[in-house]
């Protein structure tokens, strides 16, 4: 089942606007840290995890796979040659028996061991979709298929059941290996990696009940699933959507359609995450607007969501998906970057900690951020990590490699972006669009076309927001009528020369939320909150009217993207509202709570 959507190449693409931005970020802060590579490489060296039962084994892999990601993004050359080198570490620690691991073979198939093994695979597994340079290819490739022997000589029919190779929510985190099997399949064509996916998918993926058979019936939400740890349970299903892929067999398909609809009506809230109760699933469409003294939203959850989302997107080519990319990035994800390099609250010791490029929580009713680090986990030579942001940057590359992707006649763009990308047409010549925008602040883009080549003809499917209020397209200043309309998307089907212009241009409104007695507010897909440090009357009664309410646009402040009042009742004051993820981030401040939902007055 091949995809319909692709990435396109690296050096394809520039970003400006805040993908741009926060690619910027992400490199600088994090991805180019060499020291921090190391570190987590050197974990493999001894047996890291064994007192603990950790998971330091995780931190390589997850954030390789964002590494690479960001990698296609920008094609930056220094980040390749760090990830090369980071690779041929990693290699240098396998073991004899062909495992890559931060556990004893005393203390093997215990603890967070395989999850740690996926995530081996899938960090390799990713490098190796950009790695340029033969010799290391097949070096990557002989330790993948010696790493993935390791696994199945352990656990299986006949050995320990894979469910038991963890004492954590049932098991679903050791089953969430069957992805990069499925990834390893693909490449080697071996049966024996699709026998041992299948022996996976035949418990079910837990221990506690059959998770497949439980999205099949479709009769109970994730929030009462035997187990309802919301990052490792995508997971998992993301592994079920990649043996559809290989097999086509449908109806592991319906099952991981079935638990993606069930978590979008059930578990997501206005700023596209899932779990107001810690990581849980916990109805939280509906919980979301009880204030909260726990961590909640965690970004492993937001970013891993994004991922399923992309996953179907490219697989199934309808835009659907990318309504929640953009929600979920925009919000959960950009409220999450650290931009002011905060220290952070770790729970456990009770102390703040240098700061990590990204939080890990985030807060929805009268709450603050760096509250807590995701997965902390310190060296013991030192430092600490963890796993919120290491996870991060697979998110940051995905909006914009999702806002332009490649299909079998030309181009898709799905978000309105700033900057430039480049494809080759049906005919071989190559194309690039130049595209500016102001989105999300404004709901207008415009592309002009530069074909060095001469004209060349293909088809640009152009997505058009949900929200985009009196959307209308324009080629070469002329609206365009009865265009075809396919999953979402309007097709221009034409010969495109230099100096053409595409336009998208709309209006983006201001949308109320209400659940039970709290309103909220989002402009098109921007979640709206009150922050106290921009408001004095932060803690003053909500007095909105029913109904429709008066608002206006002000000029954005440092760091925001919109700013609006909207006209209250009575003598209150005008109630000063701004995109999400601009709020909160000053948490060193006195004043830094935040609330997106809104109780009404009574």
């Amino acid at each position: 089942m091949e995809n319909l959507l692709h990435f396109l190449a690296p050096h394809d693409m520039a970003f400006q606007g805040a993908y741009g931005r926060y690619l910027s970020f992400t490199l600088g802060h994090q991805l180019l840290d060499k020291e921090t590579w190391e570190a987590f490489t050197r974990v493999f060296i001894a047996d890291s995890d064994d007192q603990d039962r950790g998971w330091r084994c995780e931190y390589w892999g997850k954030m390789m796979r964002g590494a690479c990601l960001c990698y296609t993004a920008t094609g930056n050359e220094a980040l390749y040659r760090l990830l090369r080198d980071s690779v041929q570490s990693l290699l240098r620690a396998q073991r004899p028996d062909g495992r890559i691991s931060t556990y004893s073979a005393a203390c093997q198939m215990t603890g967070w061991d395989l999850w740690g093994r996926k995530y081996v695979m899938t960090g390799l597994m990713h490098f190796l979709e950009i790695c340029r340079e033969e010799a290391l290819c097949g070096w990557i490739l002989s330790a993948l298929i010696r790493h993935a022997d390791a696994v199945i000589e352990k656990t299986g029919p006949g050995k320990t059941p894979i469910t038991e190779t963890s004492d954590y929510w049932g098991g679903v985190n050791s089953c969430s290996i069957l992805e990069p099997f499925m990834a390893l399949y693909q490449l080697t064509k071996e049966e024996k990696y699709l026998r041992f996916s299948e022996y996976i998918l035949s418990t079910g993926g837990c221990r506690d009940g059959n998770l497949i058979e439980i999205a099949l019936k479709n009769e109970i939400p994730p929030y009462e699933y035997p187990e309802t740890k919301a990052y490792e349970t995508m997971s998992f299903f993301e592994g079920v959507l990649a043996y559809y892929q290989a097999t086509g067999e449908k109806a592991y398909f319906r099952a991981v359609l079935n638990f993606f609809e069930a978590v979008a009506e059930t578990d997501l809230t206005m700023i596209g995450c899932c779990g107001c109760t810690h990581e849980l699933f916990d109805h939280s469409a509906v919980r979301q607007t009880e204030p909260s003294g726990n961590i909640m939203q965690e970004t492993c959850v937001s970013v891993t969501w994004m991922r399923l989302c992309a996953k179907l997107l490219m697989l199934t080519g309808d835009s659907r998906y990318c309504a929640f990319i953009e929600r979920t990035g925009y919000n959960a994800l950009y409220g999450a970057v650290n931009l002011y390099g905060l220290p952070q609250y770790d729970r456990q010791s009770k102390s703040m900690m240098n700061a990590l490029p990204f939080d890990s929580y985030s807060p929805l009713t009268d709450s603050r951020r760096g509250v807590g680090i995701g997965g902390l986990k310190r060296f013991s030579f030192g430092g600490f990590y963890g796993c919120c942001a290491c996870i991060a940057s697979a998110g940051i590359a995905l909006l914009p490699l999702t806002a332009v992707m490649r299909t079998a006649g030309g181009v898709r763009v799905n978000a309105m972006f700033s900057g430039r990308a480049a494809f080759c047409a049906p005919d071989g010549k190559r194309v690039e669009l130049a595209a500016e925008s102001r989105y999300p602040l404004e709901g207008n883009m415009r592309m002009t076309v530069e074909a060095a080549e001469g004209p060349a003809a293909f088809s640009l499917w152009l997505r058009v927001p949900e929200e985009l209020e009196g959307a209308e397209i324009l080629v070469n200043g002329e609206r365009q009528e009865g265009l075809l309309r396919e999953k979402g998307c309007i097709c221009l089907n034409g010969r495109f020369s230099s100096g053409d212009t595409i336009t998208l241009r709309g209006s983006i409104p201001l949308i109320r939320e209400t659940i039970g007695g709290c309103d909220a507010f989002r402009y098109g897909c921007l979640a709206l909150a009150r922050d106290e440090a921009k408001a004095p009357d932060f803690d003053s009664a909500v007095r909105l009217p029913d109904g429709p309410v008066s608002w206006r646009m002000l000029t954005p402040e440092k760091d925001e993207t919109v700013r609006i009042l909207i006209d209250q009742t009575q003598e209150a004051p005008p109630l000063l509202l701004t995109d999400y993820a601009s709020c909160g981030k000053r948490w060193d401040l006195k004043k830094n709570r935040v609330t997106v939902w809104m109780k009404k007055s009574t």
